[in-house]
């Protein structure tokens, strides 16, 4: 990211140029995929010097918006509760925030020229950098099979704390499980 301006409610990020490239997920397996998406994250990673939105405010909106989804009929009545707690709680945590991507996964990073990778639809918020690995773990469904081996590669090559990525995982997985139902066993492989 070369700049960014926000006024108000609008926010302009001055990236370098891509021109159309290969997804990343089109190009290497999985494996590589995890550590390019963890090398872009840590160059991203800034600390908080714009007025970016905070984390805490999409957190909240996705937490309300799925609230009344996630049926007690369906789901397990105390595990969503957990879950959309923490979604809430987490993004308050007494961090320093960094400036988010929040959508970087191996489909938003194009090839670029001398074998770089470029980010595309960046959808910058302010906050916990753990919050940021979560779009590229769920993204694949290798997810479903072990959450927690995922989600403690992500954060050894990211250098996070591997127990708050799971924490973060578990809450997100409970959200994202009202509109894509695969995705709630990995809440309930992960709860607290």
């Amino acid at each position: 990211m070369h700049a960014s301006w926000a006024q108000g409610s609008t926010i302009a990020l001055l990236l370098e140029r891509a021109r159309h490239g290969t997804p990343l997920r089109d190009a290497r397996p999985l494996p590589e995929q995890d550590e390019i998406v963890a090398a872009a994250l840590r160059a991203l990673w800034r600390p908080a010097g714009a007025p970016f939105r905070p984390l805490a405010q999409v957190c909240d909106l996705w937490a309300d918006e799925v609230e009344p989804l996630l049926t007690a009929d369906v789901l397990d009545p105390g595990l969503v509760r957990d879950g959309l707690a923490l979604h809430r709680a987490l993004p308050r945590a007494d961090l320093e925030p960094v400036l988010l991507v929040s959508d970087l996964h191996a489909g938003n990073l194009l090839a670029a020229a001398g074998g770089t990778w470029r980010p595309i639809d960046p959808q910058p918020y302010l906050g916990d950098p753990c919050f940021d690995v979560l779009q590229h773990i769920l993204n694949d469904r290798r997810v479903a099979d072990d959450a927690g081996a995922v989600a403690d590669r992500m954060a050894g090559l990211t250098g996070l704390d591997a127990g708050r990525v799971r924490t973060w995982l578990f809450a997100r997985s409970v959200v994202e499980s009202a509109w894509s139902p695969w995705i709630w066993p990995v809440a309930a492989a992960l709860a607290p």
